[in-house]
């Protein structure tokens, strides 16, 4: 049975058809990620996030087409990725490991599929030395490529039906100053960009949950902070959020950082964004049930649109002034979903937006 499998098309359908499966997910994961994150600035920020699928994609293709060369480019991949993610390399004359084996989970099973294509290779090599040629009928000569090219092409026309409509009629008015947002049973004046709103950073993102929380702590600021050393485990808190946090140092113009609280603006909870969601200028009429990893109840669906997001910048959550547990805190996106991350976790598409009342 074993030596039948591997001397006849099996390895090969195998083989293919998990490439196709994979290559199908990573092309929805790009195509999705693109709509949702990657639809602000220059165009071509779009086509970074197709990167993954059409990589996919196109190492499908070539092991379809040349199966051991397929097979060579994803044991390499697999190899790779070993070695990036398990951080091996010698020190001292000695192989040294200095993260766990957890990498293997990926990486193994793209050495097992590089191995059936491989398989494969050799076998398709027997089968043109026994004479065999390729079907007569086009669609049975190509079915591999159509298994391959299909399932993309109906995510990209899928996904693209639904989000298109979105993305292209996305409100901006260009005002990025202090906006008094009419909210749904709140009015509340949202920070001009600036220290309060989208202030990114020299090392190209934006403060995390723990500094924005730390930054009233001596010495003001974003400096190191005695006492909380994320890499050991010590985290700002909820309370220390709500006393120390960047927004309470703001002036009333929103845009001076002074040295002293003002105790004028302050961190957005999860209802504060909640009841500013918006789509094309009418309030979304957004609750949140109090779960993490949900939704907002929202009786129209909310979008990235001025005048609580700048449509054009990165950033595509903020950060709510309450805390999931001592590691994570919340954060909203623009669509209403409610979840938590890593609090000293810092990035492109995580910002903030301080606020005050009328």
């Amino acid at each position: 049975m074993i030596k039948k499998i591997f001397n006849d098309r099996t390895a090969g359908w195998i083989g293919k058809s998990i490439l196709i499966v994979i290559t199908s997910l990573w092309c929805y994961w790009s195509i999705g990620e693109m709509y949702h994150e990657g639809w602000w600035g220059p165009f071509y920020i779009r086509l970074i996030y197709l990167i993954p699928g059409s990589a996919f994609l196109l190492l499908t293709l070539v092991g379809i087409k040349w199966p051991q060369v397929g097979g060579w480019l994803i044991v390499i991949f697999g190899g790779l990725f070993t070695v990036m993610f398990m951080d091996i390399h010698i020190t001292g004359g000695k192989l040294t490991i200095d993260r766990d084996l957890t990498g293997s989970l990926v990486s193994a099973p793209l050495v097992f599929l590089g191995a059936l294509l491989l398989i494969e290779g050799r076998n398709f090599k027997r089968r043109l030395a026994h004479g065999w040629i390729p079907h007569v009928k086009w669609w049975r000569r190509n079915l591999w490529y159509l298994l391959a090219i299909i399932p993309p092409l109906g995510i990209l026309i899928g996904l693209s039906a639904y989000s298109l409509p979105f993305v292209l009629t996305r409100m901006d008015d260009g005002d990025r100053g202090m906006r008094l947002i009419n909210g749904n049973e709140s009015d509340l004046v949202w920070a001009p960009e600036g220290p309060g709103w989208n202030w990114k950073q020299d090392y190209g993102g934006y403060p995390s949950w723990n500094m924005v929380a730390l930054y009233g702590v001596q010495p003001v600021g974003f400096e190191d902070k005695p006492g909380f050393d994320s890499k050991k485990g010590e985290f700002a808190t909820e309370e220390e959020m709500l006393k120390y946090n960047l927004c309470l140092y703001l002036g009333e113009d929103g845009i001076t950082l002074e040295t002293e609280p003002q105790n004028i603006w302050q961190m957005p909870t999860i209802n504060d964004y909640a009841r500013a969601f918006a789509r094309h200028g009418i309030n979304a009429g957004c609750t949140w049930q109090g779960e993490t990893h949900d939704q907002m109840t929202c009786e129209i669906k909310p979008d990235k649109e001025t005048p609580l997001w700048a449509p054009d910048l990165e950033p595509i959550y903020y950060w709510a002034a309450e805390e999931s547990d001592q590691r994570n805190a919340y954060f909203v996106s623009y669509n209403g979903w409610v979840n938590a991350t890593y609090k000293a976790g810092g990035n492109p598409r995580h910002s903030y937006r301080c606020v005050r009342e009328p």
